[in-house]
């Protein structure tokens, strides 16, 4: 299976190094949709201990509707976590799907 790691609009660079350091263990995908909260320039990547960052299959997108336009959620499996959401992500079964598409909202 495929994994995304999809973060909209990440505000903190030390979340977003946590979650970079994860999907380069996992060999996920990293999609970041602008705006962020911060720079994703040498100085502030380093800063937040990023210095492994040119080593993530990483994609960027300027908007949230630009990413949707792209990947379109009714032909993706796209699961958006949420703390209102009436389905647990460990009711899925994932072995069962080619690709999947997990996003985050703000912090």
């Amino acid at each position: 299976m495929k994994l995304n790691i999809v973060l909209v609009e990440p505000e903190i660079p030390q979340n977003t190094g946590n979650i970079a350091r994860t999907c380069a263990a996992l060999g996920a995908k990293l999609h970041l949709v602008y705006p962020l909260g911060f720079s994703i320039s040498e100085k502030q990547v380093k800063r937040a201990g990023l210095d492994y960052w040119d080593k993530l299959d990483i994609e960027e997108h300027i908007s949230f509707s630009k990413f949707l336009d792209k990947y379109k959620p009714e032909e993706n499996n796209m699961f958006f976590i949420t703390t209102k959401g009436k389905q647990c992500y460990s009711d899925i079964n994932y072995s069962e799907l080619d690709e999947v598409f997990v996003l985050f909202g703000k912090e």
